[in-house]
């Protein structure tokens, strides 16, 4: 497992447009700090993981639109990973998934949220 500063879940899509702004906002604050940040999307948030979805999210001034705030994350050297049970239950398909997010079974959530040193809840 890679060292985890700080790990973001998320269990949001656009049904709750604020927290996903915020995951992606304060991941790229984060990274912007030096942190080593990951964001593991969970439930209705693996939504996130498929190209063209954060798009559609935008929740206006003074936040950028998520559309902007995912492809920074991932420049920035974030990490993005996805539920795989959570991505057959919601139809994600990974031939849909944005390059360079990984898919990772639940072994994996728990794991990264008893490793990561700090973490921030969006649920």
């Amino acid at each position: 497992m890679n060292n985890i500063d700080f790990l973001i879940t998320l269990t949001k899509h656009e049904n709750d447009a604020n927290n996903v702004t915020i995951a992606f906002a304060m991941g790229v604050q984060a990274l912007d700090k030096g942190q080593d940040t990951e964001i593991l999307l969970l439930s209705d948030g693996v939504h996130l993981a498929s190209k063209g979805y954060a798009e559609t999210i935008d929740i206006g001034a003074p936040f950028p639109p998520v559309g902007d705030l995912v492809p920074q994350f991932l420049e920035k050297g974030g990490r993005i990973k996805v539920c795989s049970a959570c991505m057959q239950h919601n139809g994600v398909l990974e031939e849909n998934l944005l390059d360079g997010v990984e898919i990772v079974q639940a072994d994996y959530v728990v794991d990264a949220i008893i490793a990561a040193k700090k973490s921030l809840q969006l649920n």
